[in-house]
């Protein structure tokens, strides 16, 4: 049994899903550094991350997958950089509902540039049943446009399953990318 852990990043915008995905998943109670959101006018979420959200899963194989979510507001940018520092990959979630998600895509993805490589991540877009524009299509092709390659999928981050299957598409996105522990993440579906 392996002692070796691996950490994946959970990004996008306020609002995104990122507590909420990290809550769905993990084993232990998750480490969040909410606190009360005073720019009302910018989202109407009672609260927002300022430092990081944290939990983590344990595979069969005994390896530990840590899971870390980013503040969403861009005053945080320097959480960004800390905690992109040693990821294997990211979860970049997006909210339909908001102004420009094609913008708040591009930002988060260039931003975590650096470990995404051409393909280390996968685009989960929430609220597609309510604001179903812009389209799945439209992402891939905003990300194309950039030279990003990555799956682009409808997700409730709510539903834990949905997130196991936004983790093992990350997983493959790093195993395609060649790097060995693609294959050691596989399995989170069976904590």
């Amino acid at each position: 049994m392996s002692e070796r852990e691996y950490k994946l990043i959970f990004t996008g915008s306020m609002g995104a899903g990122k507590t909420t995905a990290i809550a769905a998943v993990s084993e232990i109670a998750p480490v969040r550094t909410e606190v009360r959101n005073t720019d009302l006018a910018g989202h109407a979420k009672a609260t927002t991350t300022t430092g990081l959200d944290y939990g983590e899963v344990t595979l069969p194989s005994g390896q530990v997958l840590r899971l870390f979510g980013t503040p969403g507001q861009t005053r945080f940018q320097f959480m960004w950089d800390i905690l992109g520092r040693g990821a294997l990959g990211v979860v970049v979630l997006v909210d339909n509902s908001r102004p420009d998600p094609l913008a708040d895509l591009r930002d988060y993805v260039q931003a975590f540039s650096g470990v995404i490589g051409g393909s280390r991540a996968v685009v989960g877009v929430g609220r597609c049943d309510t604001h179903p524009w812009p389209t799945l299509d439209d992402y891939d092709g905003a990300l194309r446009d950039i030279g990003i390659n990555v799956p682009v999928i409808s997700t409730d981050v709510r539903e834990r399953e949905q997130v196991i299957t936004l983790l093992d598409i990350l997983f493959y996105q790093i195993e395609a990318a060649g790097d060995v522990a693609g294959q050691a993440l596989h399995g989170v579906s069976s904590p």
